[in-house]
Protein backbone atom coordinates (compact mmCIF):
# COMPACT_ATOMS: atom_id res chain seq x y z
CA UNK A 1 0.00 0.00 0.00
CA UNK A 2 2.73 2.37 0.72
CA UNK A 3 3.94 1.69 -2.80
CA UNK A 4 0.79 2.42 -4.55
CA UNK A 5 -0.26 5.39 -2.77
CA UNK A 6 3.74 6.58 -3.51
CA UNK A 7 3.21 6.01 -7.35
CA UNK A 8 -0.44 7.54 -7.14
CA UNK A 9 0.65 10.76 -5.23
CA UNK A 10 3.84 11.15 -8.00
CA UNK A 11 1.11 10.61 -10.46
CA UNK A 12 -1.25 13.60 -9.15
CA UNK A 13 1.62 15.68 -8.88
CA UNK A 14 2.50 15.30 -12.54
CA UNK A 15 -1.08 15.77 -13.69
CA UNK A 16 -1.14 18.73 -12.09
CA UNK A 17 2.01 20.14 -12.96
CA UNK A 18 1.17 19.37 -16.06
CA UNK A 19 -2.45 21.06 -15.84
CA UNK A 20 -1.05 23.71 -14.62
CA UNK A 21 1.35 24.29 -16.94
CA UNK A 22 -1.43 24.15 -19.93
CA UNK A 23 -2.84 27.34 -18.47
CA UNK A 24 -0.37 29.48 -19.34
CA UNK A 25 0.35 27.63 -22.62
CA UNK A 26 -2.96 28.22 -23.90
CA UNK A 27 -3.83 31.08 -22.09
CA UNK A 28 -0.90 33.03 -21.12
CA UNK A 29 1.21 32.15 -23.56
CA UNK A 30 3.21 35.25 -23.27
CA UNK A 31 4.29 34.36 -19.55
CA UNK A 32 4.65 30.88 -20.16
CA UNK A 33 9.00 31.17 -20.95
CA UNK A 34 9.22 32.95 -17.82
CA UNK A 35 6.74 31.40 -15.16
CA UNK A 36 8.24 27.44 -16.30
CA UNK A 37 10.88 27.23 -13.79
CA UNK A 38 8.69 28.60 -11.40
CA UNK A 39 5.68 25.81 -12.11
CA UNK A 40 8.46 23.21 -12.00
CA UNK A 41 9.59 24.82 -8.58
CA UNK A 42 6.50 24.50 -6.96
CA UNK A 43 5.97 21.50 -7.71
CA UNK A 44 8.66 19.87 -6.50
CA UNK A 45 8.66 21.26 -3.78
CA UNK A 46 5.41 19.62 -2.84
CA UNK A 47 6.21 16.42 -3.70
CA UNK A 48 9.07 16.60 -1.55
CA UNK A 49 6.60 17.78 1.25
CA UNK A 50 4.29 14.97 0.54
CA UNK A 51 7.53 12.18 0.41
CA UNK A 52 8.78 13.37 3.88
CA UNK A 53 12.24 14.36 1.91
CA UNK A 54 13.56 17.65 3.23
CA UNK A 55 12.50 20.21 5.20
CA UNK A 56 9.92 21.88 2.90
CA UNK A 57 6.66 24.03 3.34
CA UNK A 58 3.57 23.94 1.31
CA UNK A 59 2.70 27.60 2.53
CA UNK A 60 6.19 29.27 1.46
CA UNK A 61 6.05 27.04 -1.92
CA UNK A 62 3.00 28.27 -2.90
CA UNK A 63 3.67 31.76 -1.92
CA UNK A 64 6.93 31.51 -3.27
CA UNK A 65 5.27 31.19 -6.54
CA UNK A 66 2.99 33.81 -6.34
CA UNK A 67 5.66 36.07 -5.73
CA UNK A 68 7.40 35.41 -8.54
CA UNK A 69 4.23 35.63 -11.09
CA UNK A 70 3.17 38.89 -9.83
CA UNK A 71 6.08 40.95 -12.12
CA UNK A 72 4.97 38.40 -14.98
CA UNK A 73 1.21 39.17 -14.70
CA UNK A 74 1.75 43.39 -13.56
CA UNK A 75 3.93 43.63 -16.94
CA UNK A 76 2.45 41.52 -19.42
CA UNK A 77 -0.94 41.35 -18.09
CA UNK A 78 -2.54 44.19 -16.51
CA UNK A 79 -0.21 46.56 -18.34
CA UNK A 80 1.26 44.78 -21.59
CA UNK A 81 2.48 47.97 -23.07
CA UNK A 82 5.13 47.49 -20.39
CA UNK A 83 6.69 44.30 -21.77
CA UNK A 84 7.64 46.26 -24.88
CA UNK A 85 8.86 49.70 -23.03
CA UNK A 86 10.87 47.89 -20.35
CA UNK A 87 13.52 45.39 -21.57
CA UNK A 88 13.55 42.27 -19.47
CA UNK A 89 17.40 42.66 -18.82
CA UNK A 90 17.53 45.88 -18.12
CA UNK A 91 18.10 47.45 -14.54
CA UNK A 92 15.05 49.24 -14.21
CA UNK A 93 12.85 45.46 -14.81
CA UNK A 94 15.29 43.83 -12.90
CA UNK A 95 14.27 46.30 -9.65
CA UNK A 96 10.58 46.62 -10.62
CA UNK A 97 10.79 42.85 -10.58
CA UNK A 98 12.78 42.63 -7.02
CA UNK A 99 10.45 45.22 -5.78
CA UNK A 100 6.94 43.74 -6.90
CA UNK A 101 8.60 39.78 -5.81
CA UNK A 102 9.22 41.38 -1.89
CA UNK A 103 6.10 43.34 -1.68
CA UNK A 104 3.55 41.09 -3.06
CA UNK A 105 1.84 40.04 -0.61
CA UNK A 106 1.46 43.56 0.81
CA UNK A 107 0.21 44.66 -2.35
CA UNK A 108 -2.33 41.74 -2.25
CA UNK A 109 -3.26 41.63 -6.02
CA UNK A 110 -4.34 38.32 -6.32
CA UNK A 111 -6.70 38.71 -3.68
CA UNK A 112 -7.59 35.72 -1.21
CA UNK A 113 -6.86 33.41 -3.94
CA UNK A 114 -3.04 32.18 -3.09
CA UNK A 115 -3.66 32.01 0.80
CA UNK A 116 -6.69 29.89 -0.34
CA UNK A 117 -4.19 27.48 -2.22
CA UNK A 118 -1.80 27.69 0.86
CA UNK A 119 -3.92 26.55 3.31
CA UNK A 120 -6.24 24.01 0.83
CA UNK A 121 -3.03 22.15 -0.22
CA UNK A 122 -1.46 22.56 3.30
CA UNK A 123 -3.82 20.32 5.11
CA UNK A 124 -4.07 17.75 2.31
CA UNK A 125 -0.28 17.27 1.73
CA UNK A 126 -0.05 17.35 5.38
CA UNK A 127 -2.76 14.63 6.00
CA UNK A 128 -0.75 12.54 3.11
CA UNK A 129 2.60 13.12 4.20
CA UNK A 130 1.82 11.73 7.70
CA UNK A 131 0.17 8.72 6.11
CA UNK A 132 3.05 8.26 4.20
CA UNK A 133 5.11 8.56 7.22
CA UNK A 134 2.69 6.08 9.25
CA UNK A 135 2.96 3.21 6.80
CA UNK A 136 6.95 3.24 7.29
CA UNK A 137 6.30 3.09 10.41
CA UNK A 138 4.11 -0.34 10.17
CA UNK A 139 7.14 -1.28 7.59
CA UNK A 140 9.52 -1.25 10.49
CA UNK A 141 7.08 -2.72 13.40
CA UNK A 142 5.94 -5.63 11.05
CA UNK A 143 9.55 -6.25 10.68
CA UNK A 144 10.87 -6.13 14.09
CA UNK A 145 8.25 -8.61 15.28
CA UNK A 146 8.32 -10.95 11.90
CA UNK A 147 12.20 -11.42 13.41
CA UNK A 148 11.75 -11.91 16.58
CA UNK A 149 13.61 -14.26 18.55
CA UNK A 150 11.56 -17.32 20.61
CA UNK A 151 13.04 -17.95 24.22
CA UNK A 152 14.30 -21.34 25.41
CA UNK A 153 11.59 -21.79 27.80
CA UNK A 154 9.20 -21.18 24.43
CA UNK A 155 11.07 -24.03 22.29
CA UNK A 156 10.96 -26.59 24.50
CA UNK A 157 7.60 -26.08 25.12
CA UNK A 158 6.61 -25.85 21.60
CA UNK A 159 8.60 -29.24 20.76
CA UNK A 160 6.90 -30.53 23.59
CA UNK A 161 3.47 -29.71 22.43
CA UNK A 162 4.17 -30.59 18.38
CA UNK A 163 6.72 -34.00 18.74
CA UNK A 164 6.75 -35.33 21.93
CA UNK A 165 3.27 -37.36 21.09
CA UNK A 166 5.34 -38.54 18.06
CA UNK A 167 7.86 -41.10 20.22
CA UNK A 168 4.50 -43.00 21.54
CA UNK A 169 3.60 -43.38 17.81
CA UNK A 170 0.68 -40.48 18.23
CA UNK A 171 1.44 -38.61 14.95
CA UNK A 172 -2.32 -37.81 14.33
CA UNK A 173 -3.31 -36.91 17.33
CA UNK A 174 -3.67 -32.63 17.60
CA UNK A 175 -3.15 -30.49 21.10
CA UNK A 176 -6.19 -29.66 23.72
CA UNK A 177 -7.05 -26.54 23.18
CA UNK A 178 -6.08 -25.24 26.51
CA UNK A 179 -2.50 -26.30 26.32
CA UNK A 180 -2.30 -25.23 22.85
CA UNK A 181 -3.48 -21.69 23.97
CA UNK A 182 -0.99 -21.70 27.74
CA UNK A 183 1.80 -22.49 25.49
CA UNK A 184 1.24 -19.87 22.29
CA UNK A 185 0.03 -17.32 25.09
CA UNK A 186 3.29 -18.02 27.01
CA UNK A 187 5.18 -18.04 23.60
CA UNK A 188 4.07 -14.44 22.32
CA UNK A 189 3.50 -12.50 25.57
CA UNK A 190 5.64 -10.06 24.44
CA UNK A 191 3.73 -9.50 21.26
CA UNK A 192 0.59 -9.45 23.16
CA UNK A 193 2.06 -6.31 24.74
CA UNK A 194 1.84 -4.32 21.41
CA UNK A 195 -2.00 -5.03 21.55
CA UNK A 196 -3.72 -1.27 23.29
CA UNK A 197 -0.87 0.58 20.85
CA UNK A 198 -1.36 -1.47 18.08
CA UNK A 199 -4.71 -0.59 18.28
CA UNK A 200 -4.42 2.56 18.16
CA UNK A 201 -1.63 2.94 15.15
CA UNK A 202 -4.34 1.31 13.42
CA UNK A 203 -7.18 3.75 14.27
CA UNK A 204 -4.66 6.21 12.63
CA UNK A 205 -4.32 4.69 9.70
CA UNK A 206 -8.09 4.50 9.28
CA UNK A 207 -8.14 8.71 10.26
CA UNK A 208 -5.28 9.22 7.87
CA UNK A 209 -6.91 7.44 5.05
CA UNK A 210 -10.22 8.88 5.60
CA UNK A 211 -8.81 12.09 5.71
CA UNK A 212 -6.81 11.84 2.48
CA UNK A 213 -9.08 10.57 0.24
CA UNK A 214 -11.93 12.28 2.04
CA UNK A 215 -11.98 15.27 4.30
CA UNK A 216 -8.96 17.03 2.91
CA UNK A 217 -9.36 15.34 -0.55
CA UNK A 218 -5.31 15.33 -1.46
CA UNK A 219 -7.08 14.64 -5.05
CA UNK A 220 -9.23 17.64 -5.12
CA UNK A 221 -6.65 20.04 -3.78
CA UNK A 222 -3.74 19.00 -6.32
CA UNK A 223 -6.18 19.62 -9.13
CA UNK A 224 -7.38 22.98 -7.81
CA UNK A 225 -4.37 24.64 -8.23
CA UNK A 226 -4.92 25.46 -12.11
CA UNK A 227 -8.47 26.81 -11.21
CA UNK A 228 -7.07 28.97 -8.16
CA UNK A 229 -4.04 30.55 -10.62
CA UNK A 230 -6.45 31.06 -13.02
CA UNK A 231 -8.73 32.80 -10.65
CA UNK A 232 -5.93 34.78 -9.27
CA UNK A 233 -4.95 36.19 -12.55
CA UNK A 234 -8.31 37.28 -13.36
CA UNK A 235 -8.86 38.95 -9.96
CA UNK A 236 -5.42 41.09 -10.90
CA UNK A 237 -6.99 41.97 -14.26
CA UNK A 238 -10.16 42.72 -12.49
CA UNK A 239 -8.08 45.50 -10.08
CA UNK A 240 -5.94 46.64 -12.62
CA UNK A 241 -6.40 50.53 -12.31
CA UNK A 242 -5.92 49.79 -8.02
CA UNK A 243 -3.03 47.53 -8.58
CA UNK A 244 -0.77 49.62 -11.12
CA UNK A 245 -1.95 52.77 -9.01
CA UNK A 246 -0.33 50.91 -5.33
CA UNK A 247 2.75 50.06 -7.71
CA UNK A 248 3.36 53.26 -8.76
CA UNK A 249 3.19 54.10 -5.56
CA UNK A 250 5.34 51.66 -3.94
CA UNK A 251 7.71 50.55 -6.70
CA UNK A 252 7.34 53.17 -9.70
CA UNK A 253 8.14 52.83 -13.23
CA UNK A 254 4.57 51.95 -14.75
CA UNK A 255 3.23 55.35 -13.95
CA UNK A 256 4.00 56.36 -18.01
CA UNK A 257 3.17 52.18 -19.49
CA UNK A 258 0.29 51.83 -20.43
CA UNK A 259 -3.06 50.50 -18.00
CA UNK A 260 -5.19 48.08 -19.69
CA UNK A 261 -6.80 45.79 -17.87
CA UNK A 262 -8.44 43.63 -20.87
CA UNK A 263 -7.31 39.86 -21.29
CA UNK A 264 -6.22 39.87 -24.64
CA UNK A 265 -5.53 36.04 -25.07
CA UNK A 266 -8.68 35.05 -23.18
CA UNK A 267 -11.31 33.40 -25.50
CA UNK A 268 -13.82 35.22 -23.65
CA UNK A 269 -14.48 38.84 -22.43
CA UNK A 270 -14.40 39.38 -18.64
CA UNK A 271 -17.23 41.32 -16.85
CA UNK A 272 -16.68 42.32 -13.29
CA UNK A 273 -19.37 40.31 -10.70
CA UNK A 274 -21.50 41.89 -8.52
CA UNK A 275 -20.61 42.09 -5.26
CA UNK A 276 -21.23 38.96 -2.79
CA UNK A 277 -20.84 36.85 -5.94
CA UNK A 278 -19.78 33.09 -6.20
CA UNK A 279 -16.74 34.67 -8.00
CA UNK A 280 -15.87 36.44 -4.64
CA UNK A 281 -15.41 32.86 -3.39
CA UNK A 282 -11.81 31.43 -4.51
CA UNK A 283 -12.49 29.11 -7.42
CA UNK A 284 -16.32 28.90 -7.02
CA UNK A 285 -16.87 28.58 -10.90
CA UNK A 286 -14.62 25.76 -11.13
CA UNK A 287 -16.24 23.66 -8.85
CA UNK A 288 -18.22 21.53 -11.19
CA UNK A 289 -14.85 21.26 -13.69
CA UNK A 290 -13.09 19.85 -10.96
CA UNK A 291 -15.74 17.95 -9.78
CA UNK A 292 -16.21 16.17 -13.08
CA UNK A 293 -11.87 15.88 -12.97
CA UNK A 294 -11.86 13.98 -10.22
CA UNK A 295 -14.43 11.61 -10.89
CA UNK A 296 -13.07 10.79 -14.12
CA UNK A 297 -9.03 11.00 -14.05
CA UNK A 298 -7.78 7.31 -14.01
CA UNK A 299 -4.92 7.70 -11.83
CA UNK A 300 -2.41 5.01 -13.21
CA UNK A 301 -0.12 4.01 -10.01
CA UNK A 302 1.30 1.40 -12.73
CA UNK A 303 1.34 -0.12 -16.29
CA UNK A 304 -0.38 -3.59 -14.66
CA UNK A 305 -2.68 -2.04 -12.63
CA UNK A 306 -4.84 0.55 -14.36
CA UNK A 307 -7.43 2.98 -13.26
CA UNK A 308 -7.16 2.96 -9.33
CA UNK A 309 -7.74 6.31 -8.21
CA UNK A 310 -6.74 7.51 -4.72
CA UNK A 311 -10.02 7.26 -2.94
CA UNK A 312 -10.21 3.40 -4.12
CA UNK A 313 -6.33 2.72 -3.29
CA UNK A 314 -7.61 4.17 0.10
CA UNK A 315 -10.43 2.33 0.65
CA UNK A 316 -9.38 -1.25 -0.62
CA UNK A 317 -6.84 -0.71 2.75
CA UNK A 318 -9.02 0.56 5.27
CA UNK A 319 -11.33 -2.38 4.73
CA UNK A 320 -7.87 -4.85 5.01
CA UNK A 321 -6.08 -3.19 7.61
CA UNK A 322 -9.35 -2.71 10.11
CA UNK A 323 -9.71 -6.85 10.17
CA UNK A 324 -6.03 -6.50 11.74
CA UNK A 325 -6.56 -4.41 14.48
CA UNK A 326 -6.55 -7.25 17.14
CA UNK A 327 -4.24 -8.78 15.55
CA UNK A 328 -1.52 -9.02 18.32
CA UNK A 329 -4.02 -9.85 20.81
CA UNK A 330 -5.58 -12.68 19.30
CA UNK A 331 -2.38 -14.53 17.09
CA UNK A 332 -2.37 -16.99 19.94
CA UNK A 333 -6.18 -17.97 19.53
CA UNK A 334 -5.62 -18.04 15.74
CA UNK A 335 -1.98 -19.88 15.69
CA UNK A 336 -3.86 -22.91 18.26
CA UNK A 337 -6.88 -23.11 15.69
CA UNK A 338 -5.93 -24.92 13.55
CA UNK A 339 -4.38 -27.35 16.09
CA UNK A 340 -7.07 -27.75 18.53
CA UNK A 341 -8.79 -31.31 18.48
CA UNK A 342 -12.14 -29.93 19.28
CA UNK A 343 -14.51 -32.59 17.51
CA UNK A 344 -12.33 -35.13 18.84
CA UNK A 345 -12.43 -37.12 22.07
CA UNK A 346 -9.08 -36.88 23.07
CA UNK A 347 -6.01 -34.59 22.67
CA UNK A 348 -2.50 -34.34 23.74
CA UNK A 349 -1.95 -32.06 27.13
CA UNK A 350 2.26 -32.67 26.51
CA UNK A 351 2.54 -35.48 28.94
CA UNK A 352 -0.56 -38.23 28.07
CA UNK A 353 -3.48 -38.63 26.04
CA UNK A 354 -6.68 -37.25 27.84
CA UNK A 355 -10.16 -35.88 27.33
CA UNK A 356 -10.02 -32.84 28.17
CA UNK A 357 -7.24 -30.30 29.49
CA UNK A 358 -7.92 -30.03 33.12
CA UNK A 359 -4.34 -26.90 33.49
CA UNK A 360 -5.41 -23.41 34.28
CA UNK A 361 -6.32 -21.14 30.97
CA UNK A 362 -3.97 -18.25 31.30
CA UNK A 363 -4.75 -15.12 29.29
CA UNK A 364 -2.47 -12.92 27.12
CA UNK A 365 0.00 -10.63 28.38
CA UNK A 366 3.31 -10.67 30.28
CA UNK A 367 1.41 -10.28 33.67
CA UNK A 368 -0.99 -12.91 32.90
CA UNK A 369 2.19 -15.65 32.25
CA UNK A 370 3.04 -16.02 36.06
CA UNK A 371 0.06 -18.60 36.22
CA UNK A 372 1.23 -20.27 33.15
CA UNK A 373 1.58 -23.78 33.64
CA UNK A 374 3.11 -24.61 30.41
CA UNK A 375 5.75 -21.95 29.98
CA UNK A 376 7.62 -19.69 32.15
CA UNK A 377 8.48 -16.28 30.86
CA UNK A 378 11.24 -14.46 32.52
CA UNK A 379 10.64 -11.13 31.59
CA UNK A 380 9.54 -8.54 28.30
CA UNK A 381 11.92 -9.04 25.28
CA UNK A 382 13.76 -5.90 25.30
CA UNK A 383 13.26 -5.61 21.23
CA UNK A 384 9.26 -5.67 21.00
CA UNK A 385 9.17 -3.13 24.21
CA UNK A 386 11.53 -0.96 21.55
CA UNK A 387 8.72 -1.31 19.58
CA UNK A 388 5.96 -1.01 21.51
CA UNK A 389 7.61 2.32 22.85
CA UNK A 390 8.04 3.31 19.24
CA UNK A 391 4.30 2.56 18.64
CA UNK A 392 3.34 4.89 21.68
CA UNK A 393 5.47 7.34 20.51
CA UNK A 394 4.71 8.09 17.10
CA UNK A 395 0.57 8.07 18.04
CA UNK A 396 1.59 10.90 20.25
CA UNK A 397 3.29 12.73 17.85
CA UNK A 398 -0.16 12.48 15.62
CA UNK A 399 -1.74 14.18 18.29
CA UNK A 400 0.53 16.88 18.15
CA UNK A 401 0.77 17.42 14.79
CA UNK A 402 -2.87 16.70 13.83
CA UNK A 403 -4.92 16.66 17.22
CA UNK A 404 -8.32 14.38 16.63
CA UNK A 405 -6.87 11.64 14.29
CA UNK A 406 -6.91 8.12 16.18
CA UNK A 407 -10.13 8.68 17.59
CA UNK A 408 -12.51 7.37 14.75
CA UNK A 409 -13.73 4.63 17.24
CA UNK A 410 -16.91 4.27 14.25
CA UNK A 411 -14.01 2.52 11.97
CA UNK A 412 -14.86 -0.49 14.23
CA UNK A 413 -18.19 -1.13 12.84
CA UNK A 414 -17.43 -1.27 9.18
CA UNK A 415 -15.27 -4.38 9.99
CA UNK A 416 -13.31 -6.85 7.41
CA UNK A 417 -13.36 -5.24 4.16
CA UNK A 418 -17.40 -3.77 4.53
CA UNK A 419 -18.13 -0.85 2.09
CA UNK A 420 -17.65 3.00 3.55
CA UNK A 421 -21.20 3.78 1.25
CA UNK A 422 -18.27 5.97 -1.12
CA UNK A 423 -18.64 4.17 -4.79
CA UNK A 424 -17.02 5.24 -7.61
CA UNK A 425 -18.31 5.05 -11.08
CA UNK A 426 -15.44 2.44 -11.91
CA UNK A 427 -16.37 0.34 -9.34
CA UNK A 428 -19.27 -0.12 -11.80
CA UNK A 429 -21.81 0.79 -8.62
CA UNK A 430 -24.45 3.19 -10.13
CA UNK A 431 -27.12 3.68 -9.09
CA UNK A 432 -27.06 1.39 -6.26
CA UNK A 433 -28.56 3.40 -3.87
CA UNK A 434 -26.61 1.85 -0.89
CA UNK A 435 -25.14 4.59 1.77
CA UNK A 436 -23.56 4.29 4.72
CA UNK A 437 -23.75 6.97 7.32
CA UNK A 438 -20.14 9.12 7.42
CA UNK A 439 -17.65 8.04 10.33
Amino acid sequence: TATQLSHTFQSLITFSQNHLTSLFETTYSSLMSSISPHIVCLFTDLSRFLQGTGNVSVETAVHCFFDSLFPLVHTHIVNPGMAGSISEDSSDANQLGDCLRMTRQDVNPFGTHPKAMADALANALRAGRVLSLALGVGLEVMNFTETAELSRECTRALVRMQYCSHCRGLTLIRACSGYCLNVMRGCLASLSELHNPWRQYVTVLQDLTHIVAGAHNLELALLGIRGQVEEAILYAQLHGPRLTSTVDKVCGHSSNASSTTVRTSSPTSVTPPPANSSQDVPGADKIGMLAHLHSSFPLKTSKSDRGRTLKKVAREFTGYISRYKSFFSILPDTLCEGEMGVDELTCWSGDDVVKSYSARVVGSGVRAQRQNPEVRVRGVDPVLMDVKNKLEMFNMEIQEVMPGVGHRESWDEMGSGESSGECDDEDGCEGSGDTVASP
